[in-house]
């Protein structure tokens, strides 16, 4: 089965657009990477988007555009990118972009992602499974890390070790798997997006985030506001637990901030401090012994240097020792929730995401054909298999 993924982050950087062939074999996935291609926003809609993002108030009227606009932006990356690699698919997976996580006293009451799937299937064709958040949310579960079960299948059967999957987005969310036990999940906080909201802010939206982190290696930390930063009550949640731009934005930033005359480098420098050490804390209590790091903090090497200097002595290594180009990693993922829902096979795990029946992921949007679903799966995948050809980029 050939499906297409599509993704935009908490960082709004642009459409991640991904295609993976699937092949079932007992309870081996096969999966082979076809392609992966990075498509920027057109201009005015990313800065559209942040606009109605928290702490920004927003109305209906911004909310209907942004749906439409974002689904129709994700409409053409599906369809050129399907002309450019020459082929079609069986099925579109987006997951659009997360414009509210609706998170109260640790239980997730609701989330919205918007990029209108119709668009979509206009465009292509396709069927398109999207939303695929909700579902876990109603069955009692965060909704988030959905990575997780990508997580679980690449991490299956690593040695006796614990293991962790980590992805540095504009929120860093972690799986470890351990020998014998259930994979737990969570958002450890922020990784890039205070980072963004601070370069944003000093360079009144010129840029939007530290490049290769040079600004906070020039800069030194700043140890009252680290610690202020890290008494937030998030961090001390047990997991599962899941967290977004509603908390950790630039109105978070501005009062905490408050009254300190810290310059830029000194700011970025702490930030990067806080991604690092609450990112190892929360990785401390199982012991992992080795860390797969992907998403777009991979582009900061300070950030890396930092998270390695406290996650010693467990090596950080690249997503890509699993086979799985880091930047390309979420895209993938939903296309593999795709194939899950489409065999009618559960796309979260209890114990990664908190529900208590975890539930098939998303609603679908049928395209020009009848809808034709797969006989379902009896038993699903231990593990998965990345393999070749590699994922080939397209500029």
């Amino acid at each position: 089965m050939r499906v297409l993924g599509l993704s935009s982050g908490t960082s709004v950087d642009a459409i991640d657009v991904a295609a993976a062939d699937f092949d079932l074999d007992g309870t081996e996935l096969r999966m082979t990477p076809l392609a992966h291609r990075e498509v920027s926003y057109s201009e005015g809609l990313r800065e559209e988007i942040q606009r109605a993002m928290p702490p920004a108030a927003t109305s209906m009227e911004a909310v209907t555009r942004l749906d439409t606009l974002i689904g129709q932006e994700f409409a053409a990356a599906a369809q050129t990118f399907l002309a450019d690699i020459g082929g079609t698919a069986d099925l579109v997976v987006s997951h659009g972009q997360t414009l509210f996580h609706w998170i109260e006293d640790g239980t997730a009451r609701g989330t919205l992602q918007l990029g209108q799937p119709a668009w979509i299937a206009q465009a292509t064709g396709l069927p398109v499974l999207s939303d695929v958040r909700s579902n876990d949310i109603a069955a009692g579960g965060q909704g988030a890390p959905l990575v997780s079960l990508f997580d679980s299948l690449l991490l299956a059967g690593r040695g006796d070790a614990a293991a962790a999957a980590l992805n540095l987005g504009g929120i860093a969310n972690a799986t470890v798997i351990r020998p014998g036990q259930d994979p737990v999940a969570f958002d450890s906080g922020p990784a890039n997006a205070l980072l963004d909201a601070a370069v944003r802010a000093a360079t009144d939206g010129a840029e939007s985030v530290d490049r290769d982190g040079e600004g906070a290696r020039a800069g030194t930390v700043d140890d009252d506001l680290l610690a202020g930063l890290l008494a937030h009550p998030y961090y001390s949640r047990p997991a599962p637990k899941s967290t977004g731009r509603e908390i950790f934005n630039s109105g978070y930033l501005d009062a905490v901030t408050a009254g300190r005359p810290l310059n830029t480098p000194d700011l970025l420098a702490t930030l990067t401090e806080l991604t690092a050490r609450t990112v190892a804390d929360a990785l401390e209590p199982f012991g992992v012994g080795e860390v797969f790091v992907s998403g777009g903090g991979t582009r900061n090497p300070f950030l890396l240097e930092r998270l390695q200097a406290h996650l010693a002595p467990a090596p950080l290594r690249d997503a890509a020792d699993l086979g799985i180009d880091a930047d390309a990693k979420e895209a993938y993922l939903f296309a593999l929730l795709g194939f899950f829902t489409w065999h009618g096979l559960p796309g979260t795990l209890a114990s990664a995401t908190g529900s208590t029946t975890p539930p098939l992921a998303g609603r679908i949007t049928p395209g020009t054909r009848p809808l034709r679903l797969s006989e379902p799966v009896a038993v699903p995948p231990s593990r998965i298999t990345v393999s070749a050809p590699a994922p080939v980029r397209h500029p």
